[in-house]
């Protein structure tokens, strides 16, 4: 008869709690972030309402709006529950609890919500770009240090597969040595293109949105070449900005060309609110090959002098990096750290960078050279 030891009650009692914790941590990954939404002014808030029915990796708690019509108009466009609705950030986070703001007001008050998240706790992702000027993105950074916080930017151009994979076919050498990019971005104009008169009020506004295309577009490219530099920041930005629609933007560019320079690379950016169709597109020019991302799916590669272009379909994305709402839930979770990422705020503080540099370059007609950001 084989012996067998009496274990003491306690030990059973600590598996068991272990056993527990094991499976309450499961049961929490697996469960729904809670969010509010802190704004209704900024346009992509209703890409983003249309879509949430369909996902399951955040749970909608509470929408944040001062003005009482934009509320309505958003509880009857996309049939949701009136109790969901607050003029006050303050209340909606004591009602409702959220784990993490995502941000749609204009980018002049990225500052304000972040710092007032970050007071709370809570994690938090705004659309694009991260703020307007270099002492904001330092406030904002300050803050997400002393309280602990993920502070994430959400780009269209981030779940872009073709991106992904030109990107990634630089980071393993593939193009050779970077010498050149060049990102075109934009549209029309956000009047020619319908956007909502609240969207187009702040877009139209340097308080509040920076300048025009400049920072409207101009910060797609700003982000992918960063990560693409590895977070390095360009030597010098130089920039052109004019206004051709001055009857339409009066107050702001529409058209501007961006040039990044590295000690062996250049960046030229090119937003505008005057493509002629929208795009963000990006060539990759390497020393031994060439890729460029077409649209969000297709990218072009060519490796010969005298080869010619060969098309394809890029891999889909895989998850958590498909979509923001995943992505946001997998850092929320404490399961990924976005530092270096093209949402992640080290990034995004030289993003802020170079768009205020180019600002001022545009206005005062000559090359900005950067000094590196104060790490304290």
């Amino acid at each position: 008869m084989a012996f067998r030891r009496k274990l003491p009650a306690a030990v059973f009692l600590s598996a068991a709690l272990f056993t527990a914790n094991i499976l309450s941590a499961h049961a929490q990954s697996d469960q729904p972030v809670r969010v509010v939404i802190v704004g209704l002014e900024h346009g992509h808030v209703d890409g983003f309402l249309g879509a949430f029915p369909r996902q399951h990796e955040a749970e909608l708690v509470g929408v944040v709006d001062a003005d009482p019509a934009l509320r309505e108009k958003a509880e009857k466009n996309f049939h949701l529950d009136h109790s969901l609705f607050y003029s006050s950030l303050d209340e909606a986070i004591a009602a409702r609890h959220p784990q993490a703001l995502l941000v749609y007001t204009s980018v002049g008050d990225h500052r304000r919500v972040i710092e007032a998240a970050a007071a709370h706790n809570l994690d938090v992702m705004v659309e694009k770009p991260l703020t307007l000027s270099v002492a904001d993105a330092l406030a904002i950074r300050k803050a997400a240090r002393e309280h602990h916080i993920q502070v994430m930017v959400n780009y269209e151009t981030t779940w872009y597969s073709s991106n992904k994979a030109v990107m990634d076919m630089a980071a393993a050498g593939k193009l050779g040595e970077v010498r050149k990019v060049v990102v075109h971005d934009g549209h029309g104009g956000p009047k020619e293109i319908n956007v909502q008169p609240e969207f187009l009020k702040w877009l139209t506004d340097p308080a509040l949105n920076g300048a025009g295309a400049l920072y409207d577009f101009g910060c797609y490219g700003a982000d992918l070449m960063t990560v693409l530099m590895h977070g390095e920041a360009p030597i010098s930005v130089t920039a052109v900005a004019q206004t051709d629609k001055p009857g339409i933007y009066p107050h702001v560019d529409d058209d501007a060309t961006i040039i990044l320079r590295y000690p062996h690379t250049q960046a030229v950016l090119m937003p505008s609110w005057n493509w002629t169709f929208g795009r963000k597109d990006m060539e990759i020019y390497g020393t031994t090959a060439y890729a460029i991302a077409v649209n969000p799916t297709e990218i072009k590669v060519r490796t010969s002098d005298r080869g010619a272009e060969e098309e394809s379909t890029a891999t889909p994305l895989t998850p958590p990096e498909d979509t923001s709402l995943h992505y946001l839930a997998v850092v929320v979770r404490k399961q990924l750290d976005p530092k270096d990422d093209l949402t992640g705020l080290a990034t995004n503080m030289t993003v802020v960078q170079i768009l205020d540099a180019a600002r001022h370059s545009a206005a005062e007609g000559k090359t900005i050279t950067l000094k590196p950001l104060p790490q304290d």
